[in-house]
C-alpha cells in the first residue's frame, strides 16, 4: 500500500526533518508487515528513533490535489498546517480551494498544491489542515503573484481568526523512494 517516500531537510533550520509516506489505502496502516515494523523495529530504526527529539506523526486523507505538473521530486516544499475550529471548517476549505489554490498556481514556479485532513491518532500539535506546495524554487514565495493570493478579501477576513496564524515551514529533499510508479496517491502519512 505504500507507493513512495520523500525525506526532506528543513532549508532554515538544518537538522529538522520531514518524511512524508504515500500509500494507495490507509489500509496499509492495518496490514501485519507493517504492524511488524512498528512493533519490532530494526535495531537500526530504534537507534535512530531514540535519537530523534520532537518527533511528531500525522495521518492525513487527500482533501485536492491541483495535479503533478513538475518534477517527480521537487526542488522545494512549502508546509502550511491550521488549526482549523469545526465551525470555521467550511469557509476556510472553501477560501482554499475555491480562491486560494487557484491564484498559487498562477504564481511562476508554484508547481502543485495537495490539501489534507488530519485523522484521529496524530501525535503533535493539534493541526487539523495541512496543504503541501510543490515549488520549483524558494524564490516563488516571494512572487508578487504570491503576494496578491495572499491580498483578497476572504483572506484577509479569515486572518482576522485567532486560529488563523498557521504553522509554515520550508523543506529541501534529500532522499526519495519509489516502492512503485504512482505520483496520484490518495492518502499521505507524514
Amino acid at each position: 500500500g505504500f507507493t513512495h517516500a520523500i525525506r526532506y531537510e528543513q532549508t532554515d533550520a538544518p537538522g529538522n526533518f520531514l518524511a512524508v509516506y504515500h500509500l494507495d489505502n490507509l489500509s496499509a496502516l492495518q496490514t501485519e508487515a507493517y504492524r511488524e515494523l512498528k512493533e519490532s523495529p530494526s535495531e537500526l530504526t530504534r537507534d535512530m528513533l531514540e535519537s530523534v527529539s520532537g518527533f511528531t506523526r500525522y495521518i492525513t486523507e487527500l482533501l485536492s490535489d491541483t495535479g503533478f505538473v513538475g518534477p517527480q521530486v521537487p526542488k522545494v516544499l512549502y508546509v502550511v498546517a491550521f488549526a482549523v475550529p469545526e465551525e470555521d471548517e467550511k469557509e476556510f476549505d472553501s477560501w482554499y480551494a475555491d480562491e486560494h489554490v487557484p491564484l498559487l498556481m498562477k504564481v511562476p514556479g508554484w508547481l502543485r498544491v495537495r490539501r489534507y485532513r488530519t485523522l484521529p491518532g496524530h501525535s503533535g500539535p493539534s493541526w487539523t489542515h495541512f496543504a503541501l506546495h510543490e515549488l520549483e524554487s524558494e524564490e516563488a514565495l516571494s512572487a508578487p503573484e504570491r503576494d496578491a493570493a495572499r491580498a483578497t478579501a476572504r483572506r484577509e477576513k479569515l486572518a482576522k481568526k485567532d486560529w488563523f496564524d498557521a504553522g509554515r515551514w520550508v523543506f529541501s529533499p534529500i532522499h526519495f523512494d519509489e516502492a512503485k510508479a504512482s505520483s496520484d496517491s490518495s492518502k499521505t502519512k507524514g
